[in-house]
């Protein structure tokens, strides 16, 4: 069974599997060619496609391994389907207030899909897990990097059927 913090959005998932197949249906083979055009030019000790191409190779085959794993392993949660709409769960969108005064909007994802420059925070990360189950209006304390800060949540909204954010009631 998969843990709580294994979540990933479809969306999400559906990247992880799109470099999957990128990967092994792509570039893998083309490396795998560029590999053996390398070997059959004889002396390989000193044959930089040679030796770029196999470890370019480990590098692939060490992703795909993870990859396949990691696909097997999540659980895919879609915050469209979200009934309680009034609390931050996997996959809200939250707007909240700093002590500094500033506002920041972040959506709680899985860690295999943070972005935090477009605002994509893990459900793991200190933001995200201080988060969960608060309504608008809760405060929070959060244990950033520079020490212990109080935020509020300002508004919570869910993506709607058409991926739209839908705000809470």
């Amino acid at each position: 069974m998969a843990r709580f913090t294994d979540c990933i959005t479809p969306a999400g998932f559906a990247d992880l599997q799109a470099e999957h197949t990128q990967l092994w249906e792509k570039e893998r083979p083309e490396v795998v060619q560029t590999v053996q055009w390398a070997a059959s030019n004889g002396d390989r000790s000193e044959n930089g496609d040679y030796i770029y191409g196999k470890m370019r190779l480990r590098q692939i085959d060490r992703r795909v391994r993870y990859l396949r794993k990691r696909l097997q392993n999540l659980t895919v949660v879609d915050p469209r389907h979200q009934k309680n709409l009034g609390q931050v769960f996997f996959g809200a969108t939250v707007n909240y207030e700093r002590e500094n005064g500033t506002l920041q909007t972040v959506t709680i994802v899985g860690k295999d899909e943070t972005e935090p420059s477009l605002g994509r925070i893990s459900m793991d990360s200190p933001i995200g897990r201080a988060l969960m189950n608060m309504a608008v209006g809760d405060l929070v304390n959060v244990h950033m990097p520079g020490g212990e800060e109080e935020i509020e949540v300002m508004s919570i909204s869910y993506p709607d059927q058409l991926g739209k954010n839908t705000p809470a009631s």
